[in-house]
């Protein structure tokens, strides 16, 4: 009984001596997932120590602090246990799911590595605040504020987003950083030039404060129903007070960090009303005039005029179709060609768009271009209105006539006469035959028997020059690559090249051929094809950011087509720009 204690204590002593021979070298993060205004701290601990720690790279964060070196002995029961510590602190860039890469360090002559750690990154939220603090006094004295200028707004309504961002006068700021934007994903966005803004002086929640308009966003609204905007979110360096004072008696400043957020703002678009609605309107809100011009009314057969149908005004001017030209047969009318000069004010959009006509008359005449009308739904009034052109008369003065709609009538008054036969009406059909013997001839010795023989002798050096072209095809990868990715995406693409013209059914077909060549390419499902989900799989695939954002477009052009009116021009842009996007995926993804 004495000998099998022995043996049991003797055990346990082995195998805490092994265990703490053991290395252990990890990476601990404080949390794995945390608010874009949030700090993370990451540990390496090791057990023993090491030489040559190489931290990762941290994308996707700022290192604001670290590293910060700690190191512990103690002894419990006769055993030392030995812990160093390198540890970080990092600051979020911005949204999105992002790898703590692998540390290495070098221990008793061998390398040991780290395990990758998850780390998801969410939109800001609300942080406990501490009175004594310095985040909390830039808390209390600094303010991001997103102004909308009308929260209940029509379908394909202007409204202004305008973000301020509001600074108590005993405070200063440096600089700040935008670290996250607002996408606006239910919404046609156009951004509003700042710069040369001055701090002007304003009040917040009744208190005076500086202020400075940092972006202002013009928003169109493309569904109805309640929708979100996001929120901007800055990361300010700020110079608060403390309760120190220099030997002059002015009170001492410190300098903090501090993550300031616009907050969600929800927009509740009302829909357009139904009563009254035109059976054309295509869309347009706003105030409008319209008119139908022509560079000349009288011209020859042959020469050329332009009509030019013209809307002019204020509202949603690039979000809707003109209305078509319909003339005559008689004049040969070209595509037209479409203009736009338009700008983009805190109030919307204003200037005029246009379609070009070129006709050609090609016989003598006069021609009407038929009155053609406008609808469109002014917010002033909320109603509907309609404008309408002028008749034009084209008067063709020389040229040829055109008898077409005359060959009809020709064919009254005809007299029938009496058919004759001829006696010799079947005299081209041969009643003799005049046969001749036939010549037999040889194939040997002929052009095609020497043809054949000597064919194949001089198909070898053809052949040789083949090979070797093939061969030096075949060595060339990156052109080989390109031609493959080129091949691909043709193929992914062909249901949608084949629904060129059509607007939904070209979307559906071009968003469906992005997915089928991302659950290929990434092996994924469908339901896991989220934005962020794709951005961050590309990326880690070895996808340019330049690339993976024109990829990203390219859906969001799917998802916004379905509520815009698209010409058969930017649909074809679409189809080149995927083309594109997906060779160059194929070129660049490991």
């Amino acid at each position: 009984m004495k000998a099998f204690k022995n043996i049991t204590i003797f055990l346990i002593i082995l195998a805490t001596s092994v265990a703490a021979g053991q290395v252990k070298f990890e990476a601990k993060v404080s949390k794995k997932k945390l608010g874009v205004n949030e700090r993370l701290r990451v540990d390496f601990e090791m057990n023993k120590d090491g030489d040559n720690f190489n931290p990762p790279s941290f994308n996707g964060f700022t290192v604001i602090g670290g590293p910060n070196q700690s190191v512990s002995n103690s002894w419990i029961n006769g055993v030392r246990t030995y812990k160093k510590t390198y540890s970080y602190f990092l600051a979020p860039k911005k949204r999105g799911v992002f790898n703590i890469g692998q540390a290495t360090i070098e221990i008793e002559g061998e390398i040991y590595k780290t395990t990758p750690i998850k780390v998801e990154i969410t939109a800001a939220i609300d942080k406990p605040k501490n009175p004594n603090d310095p985040s909390y006094v830039a808390s209390n004295n600094i303010h991001l504020v997103a102004e909308v200028s009308n929260s209940t707004p029509y379908l394909n309504e202007a409204i202004t987003v305008v973000y301020k961002l509001y600074v108590a006068p005993t405070t200063g700021v440096d600089n700040w950083r935008e670290i996250d934007i607002p996408r606006y994903d239910d919404f046609w966005s156009q951004n509003i030039d700042t710069q040369g803004q001055r701090v002007q002086n304003g009040t917040y929640q009744g208190e005076d404060y500086r202020y400075l308009v940092l972006r202002k966003t013009v928003l169109y609204p493309q569904r109805t129903g309640k929708l979100n905007i996001e929120p901007l979110t800055l990361n300010v360096s700020v110079q608060v007070p403390t309760n120190r004072r220099d030997i002059f008696g002015s009170r001492l400043m410190t300098r903090v960090s501090r993550t300031v957020s616009a907050g969600n703002r929800t927009i509740n678009v009302k829909p357009l009303p139904e009563a009254g609605k035109p059976a054309d309107f295509s869309g347009a809100v706003g105030d409008f005039s319209f008119k139908v011009t022509t560079s000349k009314t009288e011209l020859d057969a042959t020469e050329s005029l332009q009509a030019k149908v013209e809307v002019r005004g204020k509202g949603n001017l690039k979000l809707f179709n003109l209305p078509k030209m319909n003339l005559p047969s008689s004049l040969e009318v070209y595509e037209p060609e479409h203009k736009e000069n338009v700008s983009t004010t805190s109030r919307g959009m204003q200037g005029s768009i246009s379609d070009n006509y070129t006709i050609v008359p090609q016989y003598k005449g006069k021609y009407p271009i038929p009155s053609i009308s406008f609808s469109y739904f002014d917010l002033k009034t909320e109603s509907y209105k309609r404008l309408s052109s002028e008749e034009i008369i084209i008067d063709v003065l020389d040229g040829p006539i055109n008898n077409a709609s005359n060959a009809s009538n020709n064919t009254t008054n005809v007299v029938k006469q009496q058919i004759k036969t001829a006696s010799n009406q079947f005299a081209f059909i041969k009643t003799k035959t005049d046969f001749t013997p036939k010549k037999k001839e040889y194939f040997f010795k002929t052009k095609l028997f020497w043809s054949l023989l000597l064919g194949p002798f001089l198909v070898i050096p053809l052949a040789i020059v083949v090979r070797r072209k093939k061969a030096t095809r075949d060595a060339d990868v990156v052109g080989n690559k390109r031609r493959k990715a080129d091949r691909l995406a043709r193929k992914y693409l062909k249901g949608a090249k084949r629904e060129l013209g059509k607007k939904e059914a070209f979307y559906e077909a071009l968003e469906k051929a992005l997915h089928n060549y991302l659950k290929a390419k990434l092996h994924i499902e469908t339901s896991e094809l989220s934005k962020d989900r794709i951005q961050s799989l590309l990326i880690e695939r070895g996808v340019e950011t330049d690339v993976v954002t024109d990829f990203i477009a390219i859906f969001e052009n799917c998802e916004l087509a379905r509520y815009t009116p698209i010409t058969n021009v930017t649909m074809q842009e679409d189809y080149q720009k995927a083309a594109k996007t997906i060779s160059l995926i194929d070129k660049q993804a490991r």
